[in-house]
């Protein structure tokens, strides 16, 4: 059986995950920012997420902070993909 934190190994030496400070911790996470219309149809807001193994931030929680590159961002919220072994979090620009 094939774990999750080995389909994560796996992406982050391919490049394609990136590195984000957590808690003093660097994990290597799916940051996504996709374009979001907003003001019907009158603007572009981004999206932003993050997806990691559950077993490498069990804690993380909303109201905590997320760095990435030279942005930080603040968890809006937080939840179990699939079996629980994976996390997505929705953040906000700070």
């Amino acid at each position: 059986m094939v774990r999750i934190e080995d389909f994560y190994d796996a992406a982050g030496r391919s490049g394609l995950l990136v590195d984000a400070e957590i808690d003093g911790h660097t994990v290597a996470v799916d940051f996504r920012s996709p374009d979001e219309t907003v003001l019907d149809g009158l603007a572009l807001s981004a999206d932003y997420t993050i997806r990691f193994p559950a077993s490498t931030q069990p804690s993380l929680a909303a109201g905590q902070t997320v760095t990435i590159g030279a942005h930080s961002y603040r968890v809006r919220d937080i939840r179990s993909i699939g079996d629980g072994s994976e996390r997505r979090a929705d953040l906000t620009r700070l």
